[in-house]
């Protein structure tokens, strides 16, 4: 039987990646376009079997490559698996005279990928069927890993792109990770997945070995890492304070700083929270590697297509955050309080929320709350100030996991809104 042959069409390295390897380890032959104009020219030359394609493309739109696809007799038949991060209902109806089998949203689900995959093209995929819950971000220069359920291969492979695009969108240069096993009770069983999680944290974060702290309560992990050589000065720990300090020790030494050991460990472990064991989806965030652009540049082409909310009693702090997404065409709403904002999110979508903790009258705990009460689904990013650690924590436990410290700056606002929005996985 002939191999089927897939266009992946993806302005993201690491996505091309991903599904290169796994497209070619089921035996399919893979080609990739890095923008829509090359997608277009070798949807002509190629005459793939089926087109993966990225709804956020420059250089061509989707909708002009698809246009282009359907005017060539050749090429109107091939099947179009179509793939985006967000993309409006209407939008979506103009491109169903293309041919789309499956519309997949991002964060993208491995599952209904291979699903959609074994459906259009009779692939067959072997996949790990442990539940697993990862997710991946970063505050304050420390890569913080949740793992909950268990430990699952095609989750761990997922991982290793999220790290590389986490290091690069941040331009970390010395990571330190932090890697918390929510109540698993691991054993030899789970042996050959454990190895795989630790070389990956190894190999993809380029940490040093005491540079990656394991906060897990199982023994089984603490004698796994301890009885390897290559893992030996992986600590595991149970107490995330103690994971903290020793991180900042060896920070203090290695960069020569004077900061405050306690000071960082206060603000740091303010997104360190246990995964909710409830979860079933994994939601790993990257995005295009840009490395010769600054982060404004990397977003300056969806940047239309953000609407953006910042909810602060503080017209110094609205007037920044309109400043800064200025420099990428987004559309910026301020608010002064918590009641007008809950009043025009029923009614407008907002992409990202910045939402202030302390404001007089409703508070941001009482706006989450509405919103979660009333369905109303935003990314929020929160504001604080270093004194405010354990209102912070409060918004931790509220399910908001991503927080900028005030006084803020551009270039970390835009690198947050990076992490957030332009999700692969």
């Amino acid at each position: 039987m002939a191999r089927k042959s897939v266009l992946v069409i993806d302005e993201s390295d690491l996505f091309r990646e991903f599904i290169f390897r796994k497209l070619d380890a089921a035996g399919a032959d893979v080609e990739t376009a890095v923008n829509g104009l090359d997608g277009s020219a070798k949807i002509r030359t190629s005459l793939p079997d089926l087109v993966i394609i990225d709804y956020h493309l420059t250089r061509r739109s989707c909708k002009e490559v698809l246009t282009d696809k359907n005017r060539d007799p050749n090429a109107s038949s091939i099947p179009v698996i179509l793939t985006a991060q967000e993309i409006d209902k209407n939008r979506l109806l103009e491109l169903v005279p293309f041919n789309i089998r499956r519309v997949l949203m991002k964060p993208l689900k491995v599952d209904s990928l291979y699903a959609a995959l074994t459906e259009l093209l009779g692939l067959h995929f072997k996949l790990d069927p442990s539940p697993c819950v990862i997710e991946a971000h970063v505050n304050d220069d420390i890569v913080f890993i949740e793992i909950a359920q268990g430990l699952n291969r095609e989750r761990i492979d997922m991982l290793r792109f999220k790290i590389a695009e986490l290091l690069d969108i941040y331009s970390i240069k010395n990571p330190r990770v932090i890697v918390m096993l929510s109540d698993m009770d691991l054993s030899f069983v789970d042996g050959p997945n454990l190895e795989l999680l630790l070389e990956t944290l190894l190999s993809q974060s380029r940490a040093k070995p005491r540079h990656i702290k394991i906060l897990s309560r199982s023994s089984f992990v603490r004698d796994f890492a301890r009885g390897r050589k290559d893992f030996s000065e992986i600590e595991v720990v149970t107490n995330l304070q103690y994971a903290m300090d020793g991180l900042l020790v060896d920070f203090d030494r290695d960069a020569g700083t004077d900061e405050s050991k306690a000071e960082l460990a206060a603000e740091r472990i303010l997104s360190a929270k246990a995964s909710d064991t409830g979860r079933e989806s994994i939601e790993l965030r990257f995005d295009t590697g840009a490395k010769s652009l600054s982060t404004a540049d990397t977003m300056r082409d969806s940047g239309k297509e953000l609407s953006i909310a910042v909810v602060d009693d503080d017209f110094v702090i609205q007037e920044l955050v309109k400043t800064t997404f200025a420099t990428i065409d987004a559309t910026v709403s301020a608010f002064g309080d918590g009641r007008s904002f809950l009043l025009s999110a029923r009614t407008t979508p907002f992409d990202l929320v910045f939402l202030d903790i302390m404001m007089p009258g409703m508070d941001g705990f009482q706006v989450l709350e509405r919103l979660k009460a009333e369905g109303i689904d935003s990314h929020v990013i929160i504001l604080s100030a270093l004194s405010q650690r354990e209102a912070v924590v409060r918004a931790m436990h509220a399910g908001v996991k991503s927080y900028l410290v005030k006084p803020l700056k551009p270039d970390h606002i835009l690198k947050k809104t990076l992490e957030i929005l332009k999700a692969n996985f």
